[in-house]
């Protein structure tokens, strides 16, 4: 209420006739003639733990993200401008930044951190979008490009991005000149600079969809990470009576461009299905991120990496012998009186491996469980990793509480 009030003054102290009030604060707000203001507003509140095997004492952290800005909106052009903010609680962990000095407890990668998260114009017509500035750019599931949305510093980048449709084909085309990391204002590692190039060809059939893709990071500095990624993902949904079954498969080879050191070839593929049945999905994948050799492997240093390959978070960056990810899960939403939203759990075993040299790396157990209440979503998250000579055991526990309008 605060917000529209505020609002109303402004215009009524200029002697102009005040906007169409929204309905609720932070819904749209009409301005002028066709012309919408949207605020932003978006809070997370998170307690997060880790524990590992090679440390004296465990982490604990305490954080609070705000996000706070607004879009301005018409006749399909629009201006958006969001700023992030993450204060810190409780700081007994190691949050990346180096002049913290030596500390002995594991990585939680949010640090404290204040700055402009977004900054972008745009337009959006019937069969063509563009925009320019720093934005979030999440490709597909996130698992080549995406905005590392777990942590609480978000992953944007200074890039211009247009998609256009031409019949059932959609086209999605980035250049982006910088990385904007998770590890905030403070990090010498806030931003990798380079030249960025993302393509994505997308075919949605009946009950298959298609996409194409071709990622190329040529970075100024972190030249290591310097590659070149083609590849295509198929995805298919078969209802079958009261059973649901989906069917995916992912093929796509890497190999170094730029000024990497390391001349090397690697391949990524994935297999999965799944079937639902009586609101549980049971879901088994084998995920390979090859290895040259030993030499390298296929990296994703663009990724929200974190969805995929356990939340202990000890593969973030792939082993140089690469990395075989063998997982079952299981989901269920179940039905309360008094929440609308349902309790959504999950449950998902990994087992880990290299690509090369027949090593065991260790195993995962990873559990979820999250739902509303009114505007709030609460979230609980558990992984638990136990190794096999890869890595320490390490287990990371998290609870958050979280608005967003």
């Amino acid at each position: 209420m605060r917000h529209t009030l505020s609002t109303l003054a402004v215009f009524t102290c200029l002697g102009t006739a005040a906007p169409a009030l929204a309905e609720k604060p932070l819904e749209p707000i009409e301005i002028g003639d066709g012309v919408t203001l949207d605020p932003i507003l978006d809070v997370r509140l998170r307690v997060e733990t880790a524990d590992q095997s090679t440390f004296p004492e465990d982490a604990s952290s305490i954080t609070v993200r705000t996000r706070a800005g607004a879009q301005i909106k018409s006749n399909g052009f629009s201006f958006l401008a969001e700023g992030e903010g993450t204060f810190q609680i409780d700081d007994d962990y190691n949050d990346t930044i180096p002049s913290n000095g030596v500390e002995p407890f594991p990585v939680i990668a949010d640090p404290e951190s204040f700055e402009l998260n977004r900054i972008q114009v745009g337009y959006k017509g019937d069969n063509f979008g563009a925009t320019i500035g720093r934005q979030r750019i999440i490709l597909d599931d996130a698992r080549f490009v995406g905005n590392v949305g777990w942590r609480q510093n978000e992953q944007t980048f200074d890039a211009a991005r247009a998609s256009a449709s031409l019949g059932p084909v959609t086209i999605d085309q980035t250049y982006a000149i910088s990385q904007r990391t998770i590890f905030g204002s403070d990090s010498p590692n806030s931003s990798f600079d380079g030249d960025f190039l993302f393509t994505n060809v997308a075919l949605p059939l009946d009950k298959v969809k298609i996409v194409g893709f071709r990622y190329e990071y040529d970075y100024d500095d972190r030249v290591a990470f310097s590659s070149e990624t083609y590849g295509g993902t198929a995805s298919a949904s078969l209802p079958a009576g009261p059973v649901k079954i989906g069917l995916k498969g992912s093929y796509a080879t890497q190999s170094d461009t730029g000024a990497n050191p390391t001349d090397y070839s690697a391949d990524y593929y994935l297999v999965e299905g799944s079937v639902t049945f009586a609101g549980f999905t049971l879901r088994g994948q084998h995920e390979v991120l090859g290895s040259d050799d030993g030499i390298q492997a296929f990296q994703t240093p663009l990724a929200t990496a974190h969805k995929f390959n356990g939340y202990a978070d000890l593969f973030l960056v792939t082993p140089a012998t690469g990395l075989q990810d063998t997982n079952v899960r299981i989901s269920k939403k179940f039905k309360f009186k008094g929440l609308p939203s349902g309790v959504n759990v999950q449950l998902t075993y990994h087992d880990f491996q290299s690509d090369f040299g027949d090593l065991d790396y260790g195993t995962e157990i990873d559990a979820v469980v999250s739902f509303k209440v009114g505007d709030i979503a609460l979230l609980a998250k558990y992984g638990d990793y136990d190794t096999d000579g890869f890595g320490p055991d390490t287990t990371r526990f998290t609870i958050q509480a979280g608005i967003s309008f």
